[in-house]
């Protein structure tokens, strides 16, 4: 395993009570102030403690896991990665990829706040979120000299990421461009994947209307750098118009964070993996030789819909499953988390995975993949603001 270059404080979270006994609250505020949290907060954090989700505790307070550094910047053999990690090192691995211009805070913060979500996979995974070179938080331009990765490219690194770490197979989730560099992965290195996440997935060449829209962005990139124009067609490849507001009704929350995030990004790093996705090839026929589970979400708005469609009739129907989301953009992780829950709850089942609630052997113990669990097809389980379009999987168990 690499070594993140800073001291750790080793805390297991589970084993701290969050009952209000004087010497837990003792003992969190000393681990508070022992890795550099203000005097003034760290006096309140322990009674925050008896009011919140451990989850959500863990993914604002990183240092409650031993993970005072967590950003790890890795020198891969096609450049350098950037790496934030949350959790325990010794459960599995689940490794995100975002979409374009977006890293793990603007693309799985709206997941992973959910308490449900955070606790389903805060407990069960060590999350590995990799961000496309250029788009961590305070990234510096990347050097023009420095070659414009390919898509084969960023999937070695991703390999390259796992060899760091020392990680056996992980599960992955993707957004969109991130989802095809994952599923390209899992393709080339089938036996590091145990199953695949997918949100609004890419897995073809870029039709016309999209190449076209990334060559926009391209030279408006080039030329003015994060303007107002690149901004409005990244939020419309992002979100659904329901929440992009219009004259009358102004943007959601969501919309505006995001747009303000946009503002944070440098303008030829986000140039330089528009090229690269527009340079992506087709997956259709390396889809059949994946031999792990698939579970594909697309919002019912989302431009990239046909794609998420195509790419669930050519996966293997026994071990695949599609879930639209209705009134939702392309990335569902931010606009509505919330539906993702029960057939991500279903999904890891096959694996032996449960919320703490429900666990009844180690997260360590080894993950087996089995098929679809029947119960994800079920409109009734899915919730309301879910509709199973064409959902491809074995229903005898």
């Amino acid at each position: 395993m690499g070594d993140s270059g800073g001291s750790v404080v080793s805390v297991d979270v589970e084993r701290i009570s969050f009952g209000g006994k004087t010497d837990r609250k003792e003992q969190i505020n000393s681990i508070a102030l022992a890795n550099g949290f203000p005097q003034k907060y760290a006096s309140i954090l322990p009674f925050a403690c008896e009011m919140v989700e451990e989850s959500l505790l863990v993914l604002c307070f990183p240092f409650f896991l031993g993970l005072r550094d967590v950003e790890h910047h890795i020198q891969t053999n096609h450049g350098s990665v950037s790496v934030a990690v949350y959790g325990d090192h010794d459960k599995p691995a689940l490794v995100t990829y975002p979409d374009i211009a977006l890293n793990h805070m603007s693309c799985f913060q709206g997941l992973l706040f959910c308490p449900e979500a955070s606790s389903l996979l805060l407990h069960n995974f060590c999350i590995y979120h990799i961000s496309p070179p250029g788009h961590e938080l305070g990234a510096a331009p990347v050097s023009p000299s420095s070659p414009v990765a390919s898509v084969d490219e960023l999937a070695d690194q991703v390999s390259d990421v796992l060899d760091f770490f020392g990680l056996g197979p992980v599960m992955c989730l993707g957004v969109t461009a991130g989802a095809y560099i994952l599923t390209l992965f899992a393709t080339k290195y089938r036996e590091r994947v145990l199953g695949l996440i997918l949100v609004s997935p890419l897995c073809r060449t870029p039709s016309w209307t999209e190449w076209f829209h990334n060559k926009v962005m391209s030279n408006l990139l080039y030329y003015y750098g994060m303007c107002n124009m690149v901004k409005d067609c990244l939020l419309q490849r992002y979100f659904s118009k329901g929440v992009q507001g219009c004259s009358a009704v102004p943007e959601s929350d969501i919309v505006q964070a995001s747009r303000s995030f946009l503002d944070q990004r440098q303008s030829m790093n986000v140039w330089r993996f528009i090229h690269t996705i527009n340079e992506r090839h087709d997956l259709t026929e390396s889809l059949k030789q994946l031999q792990c589970r698939t579970l594909i979400f697309v919002g019912q708005n989302s431009q990239f819909h046909a794609e998420a469609v195509h790419m669930t009739s050519k996966l293997d129907e026994r071990y695949s499953a599609l879930v639209e989301v209705q009134g939702c953009g392309s990335v569902v992780t931010e606009e509505q988390p919330h539906a993702m829950l029960m057939p991500l709850e279903y999904f890891l089942m096959g694996y032996g995975l449960y919320r703490p609630s429900q666990i009844s052997c180690s997260p360590r113990s080894p993950l087996n993949p089995f098929c679809i669990s029947p119960e994800l097809l079920s409109p009734e389980s899915m919730g309301v603001k879910l509709k199973p379009i064409k959902t491809r999987a074995n229903l005898e168990v």
